[in-house]
């Protein structure tokens, strides 16, 4: 067994002392020593808008980008007719709505840019630090700017053999100088380019103005695989890969990247160590791209803020939902989330990881709370969570997508220049100009498509069509903004999706759907009903707080706390029908294309692989046969071994579900041999954290899936457990 070396513990022990000690208190700009500065005033000159364009007005919006029609001869799932009014037009997206005059409390998250003698005297620290590489490598600046996140990568997808992406940094106003504004350089193997950077937002806390600068990138492929090397006005210099122009790309899957409050982290060596493992093996053979599967960061902590106490404390659950959305509860939820992410996002190695590996996330409910869009209706529009919602995802879109509705656009066109990808796209951009408004234009990222509007939150969903090399490509599914109890998406983005799918090169023969809940999954029907039960006594205990049991419920609407999670999985009664529907989708997209097909999930916090299959037929020439392969948690602490060793059980179970069309479902017995070299108690499912690193295989055409498993708890050190998803040779 793999042991911890007594340097790796040195590090990962100093890294735990500033997360324990220091979790909830606020980001700040890098120290001093690393952020001189002649001239302090000279970035007073320079402040920007605090909107990079005027939004539209709603009448505007829904003169210009209307829904498609619910008609479509693609799909055959069936649009709920319920669609109900957003909460907050889009001229009140996060940071713009607050007067500036409102009387604050700094909360948790008292706001980044603070002096060390205030942070002296009032107790507070930086929060997450950097990993000591990069605060030593932060480098001068010319001009200098004043750090508070990044810089961060994004991967966006390759056209016509270019590779294109973006970098992200966010600076404190204050201390920084814009004049001239901040220029990126990169160069590769055969060329240079600099880029001048975009300020896309600013956000105004407590303690001053903060500018997120966006860096569109783009390098040719050439021959061979490339090191990019990259820097801000001079400072550091960081390096990401690109591959050849006929290579595929090498990447990770990752998803649950933080801890659930109540956890603690020393009983992980700290929040990293998986990314350590991560980085190394990074080093040894550079990755492409860092796929995000959801919960790239746990924002329930949100619920500590103190704006907040007066609702979280409310007992009854009709009362909490009734209760205002005031001025100060809306700024403290942007407070907190441009703090949590400012932290997070340069905390430690996972920091480092995205300077270096460019990012392609979808979110599930923890980006924003816990169960969002599981819930039934009185409670998502309620006011204060649904405002949670609608900052989440806003933030969420910033951050992880670098993304601004009103300076990227709305309705998108489309992946791979196939620019208006539908009629209805065509007839909402004439629309526009026949009432000369802003027409729909193209996105800034080429990979995105733009579904279906929010149900409980003014945004559309966010999906994502990303090449991964000449036979692989990736649709990242957005199954969050129109999440509701019966509903996973909508058929417009249904239909954009599958639209987009279709148009994909003949040579594609590997599809991957990542989508942030699992597929293929065990059943948990018997706990689904018992919750739901009006008789159920654990709901009614909890609702009593006296008897000292109300972790039995939620704090949102005091239904049983487990129920929101059942709701949210594909096999909930709720969503079956659609989850049958989209599964026998696939299976026609997998034949018509001649395409293999295969899942990738997170959430549930721990490895495993589904299937669906046809009995009697070789896997090469079964268009039925596709693996969900479940990768979570990188951070997260895994469920107990009482959870875990029923889950396996119920993983024993065939379903007859899909028997309608002919298909077979179960679960891969993949972990029969422990990570310590003994039989597992867990065969099916494996209670323990990992991540997936995944490359296509040229000499077999297999998609090669290594599920990273941590050898033992806290050690940072992985084994693997390989799947593949075979290729698609279903007329040889």
């Amino acid at each position: 067994m793999d042991r911890v070396s007594h340097a790796e513990r040195k590090k990962a022990e100093e890294e735990l002392r500033y997360y324990a000690q220091h979790r909830d208190s606020p980001a700040e700009t890098e120290p001093a020593v690393l952020n001189k500065h002649p001239d302090q005033g000279a970035a007073d000159e320079q402040r920007y808008a605090e909107n990079a364009q005027p939004p539209l007005s709603s009448d505007e919006v829904e003169k210009a980008i209307p829904n498609p029609p619910n008609a479509n001869a693609t799909t055959a799932y069936e649009e709920p007719n319920y669609r109900p009014t957003t909460f907050a037009p889009t001229n009140e997206v996060p940071g713009s709505a607050i007067s500036q005059n409102a009387v604050q409390l700094q909360g948790t998250h008292t706001g980044p840019g603070i002096s060390k003698q205030e942070a002296e005297a009032t107790g507070a620290d930086a929060g997450i630090k950097r990993s000591l590489s990069q605060r030593d490598n932060l480098g001068n600046l010319k001009p200098h700017l004043q750090f508070v996140c990044g810089p961060m990568l994004k991967y966006d997808t390759v056209v016509d053999s270019v590779w294109y992406g973006a970098a992200m940094i966010v600076t404190a106003d204050e201390g920084s100088t814009y004049d001239p504004t901040p220029i990126l350089g990169y160069s590769w193997n055969g060329g240079q380019k600099s880029v001048n950077g975009q300020p896309i937002y600013v956000y105004r806390g407590p303690s001053g103005t903060f500018t997120f600068w966006r860096f569109m990138i783009d390098v040719p492929l050439g021959e061979s695989e490339n090191a990019v090397e990259y820097g801000i006005n001079g400072g550091a210099r960081y390096a990401f890969h690109v591959p050849a122009h006929s290579q595929h790309l090498r990447w990770i899957g990752q998803s649950c990247n933080g801890f659930s409050m109540g956890v603690n982290p020393a009983d992980f060596n700290g929040p990293f160590r998986l990314w350590d493992d991560v980085l190394r093996q990074h080093k040894e053979k550079p990755f492409h791209t860092v796929v995000g599967g959801g919960d790239q960061i746990y924002c329930d902590i949100l619920m500590r803020e103190p704006e907040l106490q007066d609702w979280v404390s409310m007992e009854d659950g009709e009362e909490k939902q009734k209760m205002p959305l005031t001025e100060p509860i809306a700024f403290a939820l942007d407070r907190f989330f441009f703090n949590h992410y400012s932290k997070w996002f340069r905390a430690g190695s996972f920091g480092e990881a995205v300077a270096k590996i460019p990012q392609v996330n979808i979110l599930d409910d923890h980006d924003l709370i816990d169960g969002f869009g599981s819930y039934p209706d009185e409670l998502m529009y309620s006011p204060i969570f649904n405002k949670i919602g609608t900052s989440g995802y806003f933030w969420y879109l910033l951050f992880q997508q670098f993304t601004v509705m009103e300076v990227d656009g709305s309705r998108i066109t489309s992946p791979q220049g196939f620019g208006e990808i539908t009629s209805a796209q065509v007839r909402a951009r004439q629309k526009a100009e026949e009432n000369k408004v802003p027409a729909p234009k193209p996105h800034t990222f080429k990979s995105m498509i733009i579904g279906g509007e929010g149900v409980y939150i003014p945004f559309p969903t966010h999906n994502t069509l990303t090449y991964l090399g000449p036979k692989v490509y990736m649709l990242g599914l957005d199954c969050r903004a129109e999440r509701k109890l019966d509903q996973m998406c909508s058929r417009t983005t249904w239909d954009l999706c599958f639209e987009a799918i279709k148009r994909l090169p003949e040579q594609v023969e590997q599809l991957v759907w990542l989508i942030g809940v699992p597929l293929l999954y065990p059943r948990m029907v018997f706990a689904e009903k018992f919750l739901e039960w009006k008789g159920n006594p654990l709901t009614f205990i909890g609702r009593h707080p006296w008897l000292g049991l109300n972790g039995f419920v939620n704090k949102f609407n005091k239904d049983a706390e487990l129920l929101d999670d059942l709701n949210d999985h594909w096999c909930a009664k709720h969503h079956k029908k659609e989850r049958n529907w989209f599964i026998e989708q696939c299976q026609k997209l997998a034949l018509d294309k001649n395409l293999r097909i295969s899942f990738l999930s997170g959430d549930v916090h721990a490895a495993a692989v589904g299937r669906t299959y046809s009995k009697k037929k070789e896997p090469t020439k079964d268009h039925k046969l596709m693996f969900n392969v479940v990768t979570s948690a990188i951070v997260n602490t895994p469920p107990p071994p009482v959870a875990a060793k029923v889950v396996n059980y119920l993983a024993t179970k065939k379903h007859k579900s899909l028997h309608y069309i002919k298909t077979e479902e179960d679960a891969v017995k993949l972990f029969q041999v422990d990570t310590n070299g003994e039989e597992s108690d867990y065969p099916y499912v494996m209670p323990r954290r990992n991540w997936t690193s995944i490359e296509f295989d040229e000499s077999t055409g297999n998609l090669v899936y290594d599920i990273r498993v941590e050898i033992e708890k806290g050690s940072g050190t992985t084994k693997g457990y390989v799947i593949n998803s075979p290729p698609p040779r279903y007329n040889e």
